[in-house]
């Protein structure tokens, strides 16, 4: 078995602030015996004010937060996925970067969120990363984490299968898919499709997300989620902020593998 902690968090306005509370969860999950700790998307800031939250976003070799969580996760002995944090891509537009650190503060992958969440609700509310944001480019998996071959995305990725199917060709033991999901959808699909993500790619899903109302005014869902290659709800946060841990069997990836080979037998879809 192989422990893992998960931080459900309602992230502000404060880098200061955020940064201590995952220095805080890198060292209590290590106190409980966890191997690694993932944290949400932007866990470093959540600020719907862009003329505001900009003053804080810079290059990730400038980011308090990052070294903060790297100084950390070497004192702790732990490894620490960070959901997400926004830093300078270029000259214009910022990047939505998730982060694998080392138990040593190495930084052992980058990825940055493919899908960009454009859209006008029917609560009034609306959402346009691609103002701000630039779209990464590449598939990232990370090998030899506690939970073996890691995949990495991030909230609004979820809804794109052909990440995942690339994922689970790379025979991916575990799939990252941090968060901050909106109350409304998240009740609608949020376990439907981490659930689906987990059996498609017959892989342990670790689902890290915000929760509660923000200091911007936006209210997320929560229900942090470990599911396993089947299916099966191993760890629901519910709609409280905190740690919660769960223990990973990785046997479970090939007994579910051999029952159902779906990643073997997959062939290719004829487009016309």
């Amino acid at each position: 078995m192989r422990r893992v902690a998960l931080l459900q968090m309602t992230t502000g306005i404060d880098p200061v602030a955020n940064a201590s509370t995952m220095a805080r969860a890198a060292e209590q999950a290590a106190g409980e015996g966890a191997l690694m700790l993932f944290t949400p998307e932007m866990s470093g800031l959540l600020d719907r004010d862009r003329a505001r939250g900009s003053r804080h976003v810079v290059a990730e070799d400038e980011s308090p937060v990052l070294a903060e969580v790297r100084n950390a996760a070497t004192k702790a002995g732990i490894w620490v996925h960070i959901g997400s944090l926004a830093v300078q891509a270029d000259g214009t537009r910022w990047a939505n970067r998730a982060f694998v650190i080392t138990p040593t503060g190495d930084i052992a992958a980058r990825y940055d969120k493919i899908h960009m969440f454009d859209v006008d609700l029917a609560t009034g509310e609306t959402w346009r990363e691609s103002a701000a944001y630039q779209p990464g480019e590449a598939v990232v998996t990370v090998d030899d984490t506690p939970l073996g071959r890691l995949g990495l995305a991030i909230c609004y990725d979820i809804r794109f299968p052909a990440l995942f199917e690339a994922l689970g060709q790379k025979r991916c033991d575990t799939i990252a898919i941090p968060a901050a999901f909106t109350v409304p959808t998240g009740r609608a699909h949020w376990h439907l499709m981490q659930r689906a993500r987990a059996v498609e790619a017959s892989a342990f899903v670790v689902s890290a997300a915000q929760v509660g109302r923000h200091e911007d005014g936006r209210e997320t869902y929560g229900h942090s989620l470990v599911v396993d290659p089947w299916g099966d709800v191993v760890l629901d946060m519910g709609g409280e902020g905190g740690l919660g841990f769960a223990d990973v069997d990785l046997a479970r990836i090939a007994e579910v593998r051999a029952q159902v080979p779906s990643l073997a037998n997959r062939r290719p879809i004829p487009t016309s």
